[in-house]
């Protein structure tokens, strides 16, 4: 376990998308130092499981909330769930999400309305939830983003915009927040040890599907977590998390012609991009 930060002992947490990866992660760390924990995830049983490890290390019994964000009302209902176990709500990180992959002709409009909904409106669900008592708290916004949202690939058409529109949304919101003291901490991660890339098209879980990114790029989940929650501590505007995706940042800025050449090169080396159902 990776030291404790004092930011957030005694603080109230909400946390999307917690029963697994990034998320689980999240709550483990933050419980173990001594954050007031609301957990919610469509998978109830994980969530019951994880609350059960979290108090087993010495944390509070954290509030577990079966909710799925693409439903209005259900991220209300966790809100309001965390204030009336902890009388507050101090910092939310906006999570959960997933990614639709293939190139433009194999997916559909549907594709990218089912891609939305989780990773934008999903993330807007959250705030909107929360916002009322994070600014009565002065608290923290974090959203989970990714490097994706800097620079897109070949096959990423959906999972990208999405992804640049959350940036977007970072970069718009935190100087309106700033004024009632919140601060909004935009989380760019690259390739991270998580469930994303054994989820498929429509947001299903499969157990057994193979990490289709080679292991020596993918981060430790404890330590980018860390490295997450330093961020979100010290209210940083935005982190990129991992070294190739800094790397990748610094090159879409500086330098795009070189990811340019290389998305064609991609493009030309592969004639169809499966997506993870079909990779599973």
């Amino acid at each position: 376990m990776i030291g404790k930060q004092t930011y957030f002992h005694d603080k109230a947490v909400l946390i999307t998308g917690a029963s697994s990866g990034i998320g689980e992660e999240l709550a483990r760390q933050l419980g173990f130092q001594g954050a007031k924990l609301t957990l919610t995830a469509r998978r109830r049983e994980l969530l019951e499981d994880l609350a059960q490890k979290i108090v087993a290390q010495g944390g509070a019994q954290p509030v577990v909330a079966e909710c799925d964000v693409t439903r209005d009302g259900d991220l209300e209902r966790a809100a309001a769930a965390s204030l009336q176990r902890w009388g507050k709500l101090d910092v939310v990180i906006a999570n959960a999400g997933f990614g639709v992959t293939g190139a433009l002709s194999q997916l559909s409009l549907e594709d990218y309305r089912r891609q939305f909904e989780t990773n934008v409106f999903g993330v807007l669900r959250t705030i909107y939830a929360a916002l009322p008592e994070i600014e009565k708290s002065k608290g923290r916004i974090a959203i989970i983003g990714s490097v994706s949202g800097w620079a897109a690939t070949p096959g990423s058409s959906a999972y990208a915009m999405s992804k640049f529109a959350v940036r977007a949304l970072a970069n718009s919101i935190t100087p309106e927040l700033q004024r009632a003291g919140v601060k909004v901490t935009l989380i760019s991660p690259g390739f991270v040890d998580s469930n994303i890339r054994r989820v498929d098209n429509q947001g299903k879980f499969h157990s057994k599907a193979k990490d289709s990114v080679p292991a020596w790029l993918v981060m430790n989940t404890e330590k980018a977590v860390h490295q997450m929650l330093r961020a979100i501590a010290g209210g940083k505007r935005e982190a990129i998390i991992t070294g190739h995706g800094k790397i990748l940042v610094v090159v879409e800025r500086f330098m795009p012609w070189v990811l340019r050449a290389v998305g064609k090169r991609m493009a030309a080396g592969s004639g169809s991009y499966r997506s993870a159902a079909k990779e599973s």
